[in-house]
Parts: structure tokens; sequence; C-alpha cells
């Protein structure tokens, strides 16, 4: 009837011009699909992909240029380099300078602000006046001036790109930005594709992210497979010894996953689990360290479920009690199922879970035997009755064999 309708709709309705109900269906489509795919504008992960490969090519290029500035200006000032190290410091103070028989004690203060240390001033001073280096004419110099403004409006731009991606992790990923750091989750994060990606990313996956071409070159080679990726610009893996630094990869790869995870598919960002999870991961290092016995999974979760408990509960509003009771129940037996859904398996609670499995099964099993009983009932009778007439039958035939052996002994 429906597809009657449809296909015979121009005639059922005057005004309808040929194309208005193709045009009206595309459109339908479109508005249906593109609800379908509305997501929350606050937690667009592009925006922390492109941040995280502009902050790694800005420092290529801020590199580069102060190293063009430093050469550049040590022509004019080659005594500079040594006494400032710092490559933004060293833009700012080529700056200020300009030309090298200008410097006097009326720029201590203005080098004093910019290096922070009065002492460095002086010398930098005391540098100038028996400097080795050649003068520049006037163009040179301007031109020199432009480069360093250049250098540290980029280098500016850097610390606000920076700030930029900080903010937007704590939006996106706010327990993978407290366990790993914003910088090294913004890379697993990009080089994943997406967040999604990354959280259906297993932990073994997500281990070696960043070391692909190890990884084929060892399984060609049959050689050592690599033991980490980006995750070892953690701070973690540095401050684990050599020995222990593939075991403690392994570990923070497995929270990592977990933490990507609960930021993917959860509704409300929090950092309570990420930093349960930074926890249990120093305590695993003390306890590769001092031998220091960590807690376990199930414990670290159920205190990282109240605390968020507690605080929905201080966030929501006072409702009806009848509405509350449902809820309570509900959370009650959410917090029963989350700790063995989120800790990866402590042997006693897998084993006790296990055994009740088998005990349930044995009830099903014995009950569906005392059914398949009650109606093969009749089946069993039968089966009786027949090895009855069987060993009748058997009797019988015995019978006739002594009695034929008797007749042959009369005989003789």
């Amino acid at each position: 009837l429906l597809r009657g309708v449809r296909l015979h709709f121009d005639k059922f309705i005057k005004d309808l011009k040929s194309g208005d109900l193709e045009k009206a269906q595309l459109g339908l489509a479109h508005s249906y699909s593109r609800a379908k795919v509305k997501f929350n504008v606050n937690r667009v992960d592009n925006m922390v992909i492109q941040a995280i490969f502009l902050l790694d090519t800005l420092d290529k290029d801020i590199n580069s240029f102060s190293m063009r500035v430093r050469e550049w200006y040590s022509w004019h000032f080659p005594e500079l380099v040594k006494i400032v190290n710092d490559n933004y410091l060293y833009a700012r103070v080529a700056k200020l300078i300009e030309d090298k028989s200008k410097l006097s004690e009326e720029h201590v203060p203005a080098l004093t602000e910019i290096l922070g240390d009065e002492d460095k001033a002086k010398e930098v001073v005391e540098a100038g006046k028996a400097s080795m280096g050649q003068d520049l004419t006037p163009v040179d110099l301007i031109n020199v001036q432009l480069f360093a403004q250049r250098v540290m409006d980029l280098a500016e731009y850097r610390k606000n790109l920076y700030d930029y991606l900080v903010t937007k992790m704590n939006d996106i990923a706010p327990n993978l930005a407290s366990l790993i750091g914003e910088v090294v989750g913004a890379r697993l994060i990009s080089h994943a594709g997406s967040l999604t990606n990354l959280a259906k990313c297993p932990s073994s996956t997500l281990q070696i992210l960043g070391a692909e071409k190890a990884l084929f070159r060892a399984l060609k080679t049959r050689g050592n497979t690599p033991k980490y990726g980006l995750i070892f610009h953690s701070s973690f893996i540095g401050r684990a010894s050599s020995k222990n630094k593939g075991r403690m990869a392994r570990y923070l790869a497995n929270k990592c996953s977990i933490a990507s995870r609960i930021d993917c598919f959860s509704e409300r960002g929090s950092t309570v689990f990420g930093e349960k999870l930074r926890e249990q991961v120093e305590e695993r290092l003390e306890f590769y360290d001092k031998g220091v016995a960590p807690r376990k999974n199930i414990d670290v979760m159920k205190s990282a479920i109240e605390s968020t408990q507690n605080k929905d509960t201080e966030m929501e509003e006072v409702e009806p009690e009848e509405a509350s009771a449902k809820k309570s129940k509900k959370k009650k037996s959410k917090t029963e199922d989350a700790p063995a859904a989120a800790t990866n398996g402590d042997a006693l609670e897998d084993g006790k879970s296990e055994k009740k499995k088998k005990k349930e099964k044995r009830k099903k099993e014995q009950e569906a035997d005392e059914e398949d009983g009650k109606t093969n009932g009749v089946n069993e009778q039968d089966g009786t009755a027949k090895k009855k007439k069987k060993k009748s039958k058997d009797e019988a035939a015995t019978n006739e064999t002594t009695k034929k052996k008797k007749k042959k002994k009369s005989q003789e």
C-alpha cells in the first residue's frame, strides 16, 4: 500500500510539480543523516590533531630560524653565543643591542629584564666593548632585527598554541591527558586518526604506535620487536630502570587504552579515572624499584566510581523520593558491575565468578536431566520389557541345548 502511494503520489496532489518530491526526499535524507552524525562541538578531536601537527612543525621551524639568527648576528657579535644559550632570549637580546659599538651601562637594566640575571647583563656589556666581530652596515642590521623579531613572534605563537592544545585536550580526553600528558596524548590521537580509533586499539597496538617501521623490520628479519613507540616520551618510562622499561611500557599502554575508552564513550568528562590510573602507574614504578606491593585494580576502580558518583550527586538537583530511589538502585547495580568490567582480572575475583558460573551450569543440567527422565519414563519401561523378553528367549535356548545333550548320553 505504501509503495503504491509513493508511486502515484504525483496524481494525488494537484499543485505538486515534477521533481519537487525528489527534492523533498533528498532534503529529508540530508537532515536525518545530519541529525545522526551531530556531535558535541567542544569534543572535536580534529582540532587536537591539527594543533599537534602545527606544534611539531613550529618547533622545527623555530629551531632552524633561531640557528640562522645566531649565525647571522655572530658575524657582528660572536661572544654573545657563549653568554646566552637560549634561542628565544638570544633573539630578544640581539634585537635590543642592534649595534654592539653603542652598548653601555645604560643597557644593563633592560638586559637584566630579558636575561633575569644582572651579572650576565654586565658580562654582555663588557664583551661588547672588547668584541672581535666585524661591523655591519645599517641595512644589514635592520634585516637581522626584522628576522629576530619574526623568530620572537613565532616563539610566542608557539606558547599560545601549546596553551590552546592543553585546553582542548582537557575538553576532549581529560583522563588520557592527566595520565600521560597533553602532548603525548595528542600525538597518540593524531597517529591513530581520531579518539574513537585510539579507543578501538588494543593496548598492544597502542604500545607500538609510532614504531611501525621498526616493527615490520623486526618481523622481516625475525629479530626483537620494539617495546615502545610514542609512549617512550612519557616520563614514566624515562624514570624506569633499563630492565623494567618494557614492562613499564606494557603497563602504561594498558592504562592508556582504558583512559582513552573512558574519554571516548563517557558522556561527562572528568579527570577522576585518569588521576587514579596515574596513581596506579606510580605504584607500579615503586613496585619495580622498591618491591612495594601495589593496590588491586578493583579497589582503585571502586574508589574512582564512588568519587564520580559523589560529584554527580553534588551537581544534580534534588528530585522526588521515588525517582531518587530508582536512581540509587540503578547506581548500585552499576557499581557492582563496573569494577568487574573495569579490572583486567584479578585471579581471585575471576576464579569466584567462574565457580559461580559452573555451579549454575550444573544446576541447569540437573534440571534438564530430571525433565528428560520424566518425559522418557515410558520409553525406559518399554526398554526394560524388551530386555526381559530377550532374557526369556536366551533361557529357553539354553534349556533346549541341555535336553539334547542328555538324549545323546542316554543313546550312548
